[in-house]
């Protein structure tokens, strides 16, 4: 599985517990030490609220600051770490982070300028892949894997989601192949009829 481009994952303020399940949403795919986890992460972000951002600028050092921006120390993988942005937004003060690849100069700008473009929308609305990575990143452990041999249509490193039927059991689908329908299921109800939005994030 390879991500590209820079994405939202996660719907509203994550909360500590939801902010460090967010910190590593791909701890379960195989291969954990393979080339391909820079990709994975890169360009992800969310909302986390003001606590969860000045706690983290209280852990250690941080790498750099820049104005209302500063990196964190420890690399989560090769070149990429957690940087961490105060932005305003429609006149409030709002709080992100993002995971940027410092080898390529322009990510944490890039990844600014982004964040600001998708939260300055007039309309509240969501993406088809925004629904579906906040269904990855809220999905508990327990219920969300990679495919294998055992999965239908089998793809090697693609996400699976259980669902269950009507009748209580449940089987694994792959994440990009679930239905609108599938999709509204797992939302949470605030989030279900959104409207879609055109340009991805």
């Amino acid at each position: 599985m390879t991500l590209s481009s820079i994405r939202k994952v996660y719907q509203g303020a994550a909360d500590r517990h939801q902010m460090f399940r967010l910190f590593d949403r791909h701890s379960q795919r195989p291969h954990r030490l393979g080339a391909e986890a820079n990709a994975l992460y890169a360009g992800e972000w969310f909302e986390i609220t003001e606590r969860e951002h000045d706690y983290m600028f209280e852990i250690l050092p941080p790498l750099w600051i820049r104005g209302s921006m500063f990196a964190m120390r420890e690399f989560l993988t090769g070149s990429v770490t957690s940087v961490f942005f105060a932005l305003r937004i429609d006149g409030v003060i709002r709080h992100f982070h993002g995971y940027c690849d410092l080898s390529d100069g322009r990510s944490v700008e890039d990844m600014r300028l982004a964040i600001i473009e998708r939260e300055t929308r007039p309309v509240r609305a969501m993406t088809r892949n925004e629904r579906l990575e906040h269904i990855w990143s809220a999905t508990a452990d327990a219920y969300r894997d990679y495919s294998d041999k055992t999965t239908p249509q089998y793809l090697p490193g693609q996400r699976v989601i259980a669902l269950y039927s009507g009748a209580g059991s449940a089987g694994l689908k792959l994440l990009d192949d679930l239905t609108g329908e599938e999709i509204a299921i797992k939302l949470p109800v605030q989030l279900r009829n959104l409207p879609d939005a055109a340009i991805a994030a």
